[in-house]
């Protein structure tokens, strides 16, 4: 599918300003569309927005199908938690009090009763799980007692009557949050601002998808991992990243028509007007690593779905929307395949620089139109602190590595190195590249300690949330200015 010449910012809701510990879906959710209108911005891409679980990574949730409770804008709550950071373990917990009250005081109306009658399909295996999840601890499912991890009917019917207000509540939730989700949604349109989301190619084995669909994954009898997701040592890590994913049964898959992917990607267009996905490469072939491994080193390739899945997605849902994250150790055949869908790639300009062989996939005399080009994404340091990093926070770069990266970069951008985030903006924005997407680290000109995500660090990652007072009129018009420049 060909996009429009259009720019876009890179945020995910949780980095908004708010009251409350962490960005929602509230009224600084509109203030920011406004702020993208008046800037000439159409996209707003956000990461995965299901409920998360391990490391609070939007990459691993409790579900793919389900939203985030705590992106739920309360009315009148306030509380006296940080602004500059997410504490997610302070937001959480005020976040779950908030939602109590809300539920003491939530009258079930027609409305609610044809959501839940409407989603059941994952609702009902979401809503359960969740309970089941509270009620021993939040330990993962493959601790619970077998009955209910093996999903013993009469366990399972004995536990819902007992626990039937936990399961209302987890109802009541994703109801108010698809509400406020489908407002936002209103609000973008009447902007004219598209959505763009984020759809993993992997789910957390922690989660109400594989519980419910065990016979769909690679998983031992006692529900553990047979073989596990990752990649092989990479800019990264020197060791790979292990992700801990289950690997899908594709073969099972394909003998149900693929319809549990095409479920999952019916639910993504309904939120989003674009999905990217993520791991592309992996439909291709995926890295492959042994269950009970603790790097990503000992795996192997095999073989992806290919073009089989999406043929069928296509069939059912129409021509997709899609944008392929296409980095990594991208091979011939994902070139072909991603070609043969007719899906654009990805461009990172801070790769664009660097003596690893990829350098020239990532400059601009090399971009297609048909390409998404971004100073940074989520993965990466902020474009300040990539320029500015010192031999040491890089393991992969040494101190000659970086010299001879910011001499080319200086020559190929004719710059002195000053405002470096201005420059990587202006440069993906006079791109021949039809979509551009920007950090709001960089627009604000952050440095690493804005940065969103650290891959294969398990702690302290997703915290960034920025503040009104940084985002000032003259970098609106900044914005405004390029983008009519540009014809953005």
């Amino acid at each position: 599918m060909k996009f429009p010449r259009a720019a876009g910012v890179l945020l995910h809701p949780t980095s908004l300003p708010g009251p409350n510990g962490i960005g929602d879906l509230g009224p600084d959710a509109l203030r920011f569309l406004d702020v993208l209108a008046d800037a000439g911005f159409t996209l707003w891409q956000m990461l995965p927005l299901g409920p998360t679980g391990y490391g609070d990574s939007p990459y691993q949730c409790f579900s793919a199908f389900a939203g985030n409770p705590l992106l739920i804008h309360i009315p009148g709550a306030t509380s006296t938690l940080p602004t500059d950071k997410v504490d997610f373990a302070e937001a959480i917990a005020h976040k779950r009090r908030m939602l109590g009250h809300v539920h003491a005081r939530f009258v079930p109306d027609a409305r609610y009763e044809q959501f839940v009658h409407e989603q059941r399909a994952w609702l009902d295996d979401f809503s359960l799980f969740m309970a089941l999840k509270q009620a021993y601890a939040g330990v993962p499912w493959t601790q619970w007692p077998a009955a209910f991890a093996n999903r013993d009917p009469q366990a399972l019917a004995g536990f819902r009557i007992s626990h039937a207000d936990v399961i209302t509540q987890v109802c009541v939730e994703q109801y108010i949050f698809f509400r406020q989700f489908t407002a936002l949604k209103q609000a973008c349109r009447a902007r004219g601002v598209q959505l763009m989301g984020d759809v993993p190619i992997y789910v957390a084995h922690d989660s109400a998808d594989v519980w419910a669909n065990r016979e769909l994954f690679q998983l031992d009898e006692a529900g553990g991992l047979i073989v596990q997701a990752g990649v092989p040592p990479d800019y990264f890590s020197e060791t790979g990243q292990l992700w801990g994913n289950p690997i899908y049964d594709w073969d099972a898959l394909r003998a149900r028509g693929y319809d549990w992917w095409i479920a999952r990607m019916r639910a993504a267009l309904e939120m989003f007007d674009i999905v990217r996905l993520d791991h592309f490469r992996g439909f291709e072939a995926y890295w492959e690593v042994p269950g009970a491994d603790t790097t990503a080193i000992n795996g192997v390739w095999s073989k992806g779905p290919g073009l089989e899945l999406f043929n069928a997605l296509t069939d059912a849902l129409g021509p997709l929307p899609i944008i392929a994250e296409d980095l990594g150790l991208i091979t011939p055949e994902v070139d072909a395949l991603r070609d043969a869908l007719g899906y654009p790639g990805m461009s990172i300009l801070q790769f664009a620089f660097g003596g690893d062989g990829q350098a020239k996939h990532f400059q601009p005399h090399t971009f297609p139109r048909e390409r998404v080009v971004y100073t940074g994404t989520h993965d990466n340091d902020t474009t300040v602190g990539w320029w500015n990093a010192e031999v040491g926070t890089d393991s992969t770069r040494s101190a000659d590595d970086i010299e001879r990266e910011h001499r080319f970069a200086k020559r190929y951008l004719d710059t002195d190195g000053h405002d470096m985030h201005w420059t990587l903006i202006r440069v993906a924005l006079a791109s021949v590249a039809n979509t551009v997407l920007i950090p709001m680290q960089d627009i604000l000109g952050l440095g690493s300690n804005a940065r969103m995500n650290l891959p294969g660090r398990p702690s302290g990652n997703w915290q960034f949330r920025f503040t009104w007072e940084q985002l000032t009129p003259e970098i609106t018009a900044r914005l405004r200015d390029l983008t009519q420049l540009y014809d953005r």
